[in-house]
């Protein structure tokens, strides 16, 4: 029988991944608890909640989820950073920044993000892809390309007859 603390630890790993649509693994050694701090603080501002777990408590939970991260992706020294697409997006941004992987303090171990299980690269490259934001605005600018290169091109014909006329006009007054 496991024992109690095991089974609560379940209870809240299973009540917090419960509405997780996304999640990063990544190992942390190297992290002093101020710097940790700041991690938290910076993924709080996301959206994203961050906790080091027990990685046979992990994988029972995420398995009774449906959620199976490659192997080796739960060994280790292991913290799971979980929440919407877009905040998960943003917590591979924070991992991923220059200071940090200059600090060699975190590494990617795996992600789950729709639907999908992700070895580290897969995990690391979530950091590459626009926030919903710069999504919507690069949606916006393919949209608008061609209604803006059609009125630029009708505007276009009235400035070119009048520039025709004037030069006319020009070389008549001589």
């Amino acid at each position: 029988m496991p024992n109690l603390v095991n089974q609560m630890v379940v209870r809240e790993l299973t009540h917090e991944f419960q509405d997780a649509e996304g999640l990063i693994a990544v190992s942390f050694g190297g992290l002093t608890v101020k710097r940790t701090e700041q991690l938290r603080g910076q993924l709080a501002e996301k959206g994203v909640r961050f906790r080091m777990v027990r990685n046979s408590l992990a994988r029972r939970v995420l398995a009774d989820r449906g959620i199976t991260l490659e192997k080796g992706a739960l060994k280790g020294n292991t913290g799971i950073a979980y929440g919407d697409p877009e905040s998960i997006i943003g917590a591979a941004k924070i991992f991923a920044d220059k200071q940090v992987k200059k600090e060699k303090l975190v590494q990617f171990k795996g992600a789950f993000l729709d639907g999908e299980s992700l070895d580290a690269r897969g995990a690391e490259a979530i950091a590459d892809l626009p926030d919903r934001n710069t999504a919507n605005a690069q949606l916006l600018g393919v949209l608008s390309a061609p209604a803006r290169s059609i009125a630029v091109l009708l505007a276009g014909i009235p400035s070119q007859t009048v520039r025709v006329i004037q030069g006319r006009v020009d070389k008549g007054a001589e």
